[in-house]
């Protein structure tokens, strides 16, 4: 795939691969497969893309590939053998005799000899690992393999007596970005940060010259942008929302006109060689915010700088959000969202989850391979710590447990919003305005550090870059 010619040294696959393998314990063993190619219609299938823990242990980009890791730190790779005719439809394979020098792996075989080769590797193994509920079959498949040892405990084959999840192991690996993952997602967040500018300006230039703009326009110039820096695809499916579309979180871009006067949000980002950006900017299509989106947009605006400000080491996952919640809250009471006679005063509107008519979504999640990245959003040391409270608006109980410390080298979105549909009491000034602003932060010594800020967020300096 184009841009894959910039990879992880094999020295670095290979230090990932003998990390896990230390967590297997005596008698372990790991199986992970990539993904398999899925269709799309008819003798069509959709874009390849591989799974990111299988890509993850091996920079291996082709389908149809499996990894087998010992506890002695000891690989097997078995992916597709060399096949001329196959090649010249689907394109060049590795093939299992170039794959020790090209991957750094101690042995390949043709995937073709999957079935027969496992069930002699999980002999006289005490426990096998494989990510659970990712590969469908997976389970049923390790289940054959132990049923073929088992048929050879009378010539004294041992069959692994556990199976255990490898998610685990390796999601508290990849919650830490070495430095080549962050230089890989500083490049994706590049990108897309020109993604969004290049939308902003076709925005403002088709409205000034009197032409019909529609979300799949700036859809367009952002996929162009993607890949024309060597982006393989989306991170996502790119929401570019106008008007009251942008009060629809999940909007995916389509063909609604974007009117002169509207608000435009687009959350969008680039995958590059395997690791997601996301980014979200929310700017008026004509270029020029008016009253009501300025001081909406400035609301959000502040709440983010909260929210960046208490994302340090040391701080828990949670921390940002409620700082973000604090601001966004007061600001609802300010500009008359929440009528206080109704709601009471911020810790009221915060207690009650008041604010959720405007705010209902978290303010990041983890980012890396996965646009929404693996990794437990509890801290591990003090999982058995639970607290139990009743949601005000559900009644549901639920229950809490502390939340994940933030440490150097974790990689978070900071994307605070506010959405306001039509509703008794809510000023019609602000009626369908929809805002979200969005950046990937890394974790840093000191604080933490925006890696998407080529795109401006301030408000005079979008206004500034769409009047260019």
């Amino acid at each position: 795939m184009a841009g894959m010619d910039i990879q992880a040294p094999h020295t670095l696959y290979a230090q990932r691969r003998a990390r896990l393998a230390a967590q297997l314990g005596p008698g372990g063993i790991a199986i992970v497969p990539t993904a398999p190619e899925r269709p799309r219609n008819r003798d069509s299938d959709y874009l390849y893309r591989f799974d990111s823990y299988f890509y993850y242990l091996t920079g291996f980009t082709e389908p149809n590939a499996w990894l087998i890791l010992c506890a002695d730190g000891h690989s097997t790779l078995l992916c597709q053998p060399k096949d001329l005719e196959r090649e010249i439809w689907d394109g060049i394979r590795l093939g299992p005799a170039a794959a020790p020098d090209a991957l750094g792996v101690d042995e390949a075989h043709s995937v073709a000899e999957l079935g027969q080769r496992l069930p002699r590797l999980l002999e006289n193994r005490q426990t096998v690992w494989f990510p659970f509920a990712i590969h469908p079959g997976l389970s049923a498949q390790v289940d054959g393999w132990l049923q073929q040892v088992r048929a050879r405990v009378r010539y004294g084959a041992q069959c692994p007596e556990q199976q255990r999840d490898l998610c685990g192991p390796l999601d508290e690996m990849r919650l830490i970005k070495d430095g080549f993952e962050v230089a890989t997602m500083r490049r994706a967040a590049q990108i897309s940060a020109g993604a969004h500018i290049r939308a902003m300006r076709r925005s403002a230039a088709m409205l000034r010259a009197g032409e019909d703009l529609r979300e799949y326009h700036l859809d367009a110039e952002l996929l162009h942008e993607f890949r024309q820096h060597g982006s393989q695809y989306p991170a996502y499916g790119s929401i570019v929302a106008g008007g009251a579309n942008a009060c629809v979180l999940h909007y995916r871009a389509d063909a609604a006109p974007i009117r002169d006067g509207d608000l435009v949000l687009i959350d969008a980002g680039c995958e590059l060689d395997g690791y997601a950006s996301d980014i979200t900017r929310t700017f008026p299509a004509n270029g020029r915010f008016s009253g009501p989106q300025r001081t909406l947009y400035e609301l959000v605006l502040a709440a983010q700088e909260a929210s960046v400000a208490a994302t340090r080491p040391g701080a828990r996952f949670t921390d940002p959000h409620e700082a973000a919640v604090r601001v966004l809250a007061q600001g609802m009471l300010d500009t008359g969202l929440l009528d206080a006679n109704k709601v009471g005063t911020l810790d009221d509107v915060i207690a009650q989850r008041a604010y959720f008519q405007f705010y209902m979504h978290r303010t990041g999640h983890w980012l890396g391979l996965d646009v929404h990245d693996c990794g437990s959003y509890v801290e591990p040391s003090e999982i058995g710590t639970v607290s139990e409270r009743r949601d005000p608006l559900s009644g549901e109980v639920i229950k809490d447990r502390p939340s994940r410390i933030l440490r150097e080298g974790m990689v978070l979105t900071l994307e605070p919003g506010i959405y306001v549909r039509p509703a008794p009491g809510v000023p019609e000034a602000f009626w369908h305005i929809g805002i979200r602003i969005e950046d990937d932060a890394v974790v840093s010594a000191s604080g933490c550090e925006l890696i998407t800020r080529g795109v401006p967020v301030a408000p005079d300096a979008i206004e500034a870059l769409m009047r260019g």
